[in-house]
């Protein structure tokens, strides 16, 4: 065994990424306070090849030095946008014909297993703030919600890996 070579990868380039076709996807981060968790998020909506990321609030945006560290160049690969209330977005998406899911814990949250994307259907995750998760007046918009099974001592996943385990959930049923 051994890894593969950059040219064993056959990583598509910014230019071909941008114009491939995407998961049916969009990220949305709510007020997230760390940029490293931003950045993070990029990297992973490139990885699962999803069709945009909506910053909203106090949520980063690039190019900052933080963001730009740990995305590792997703910044320039991923389509992103920037509204000034997670609402707006939300508001924006759902007129748009998304539905929107907020991953949370709520008396009406269902298992992420549980959980079956319909086909052809475009889905908006909302990914809340790292102390106070998804905003009440958005989680009032969201059409469903969602939560990771956990089985340890904590109650709760960094927002960024929480997204990558949801992003992976959903493009697997997705496929």
């Amino acid at each position: 065994m051994r890894k593969l070579s950059m040219e064993e990868l056959n990583r598509l380039t910014v230019a071909d990424f941008k114009n491939t076709q995407k998961f049916p996807l969009v990220l949305v981060l709510d007020n997230v306070r760390s940029l490293h968790n931003v950045g993070a998020a990029f990297r992973t909506a490139d990885a699962f090849a999803v069709e945009k990321i909506w910053l909203c609030g106090i949520t980063g945006r690039p190019p900052q030095r933080e963001i730009t560290k740990t995305a590792l160049g997703s910044t320039e690969s991923v389509t992103w946008e920037y509204a000034p209330t997670t609402v707006a977005a939300v508001e924006q998406l759902k007129a748009a014909g998304y539905q929107v899911v907020a991953v949370e814990q709520t008396t009406e949250s269902q298992p992420l297993p549980a959980f079956h994307p319909t086909p052809g259907q475009g889905y908006a995750l909302v990914m809340g703030n790292e102390v106070f998760g998804v905003d009440d007046e958005v989680l009032a918009l969201c059409d469903a919600a969602v939560e990771i099974p956990q089985f340890g001592t904590k109650h709760s996943l960094n927002v960024s890996v929480a997204a990558g385990v949801v992003l992976w959930d959903f493009i697997s049923k997705m496929r």
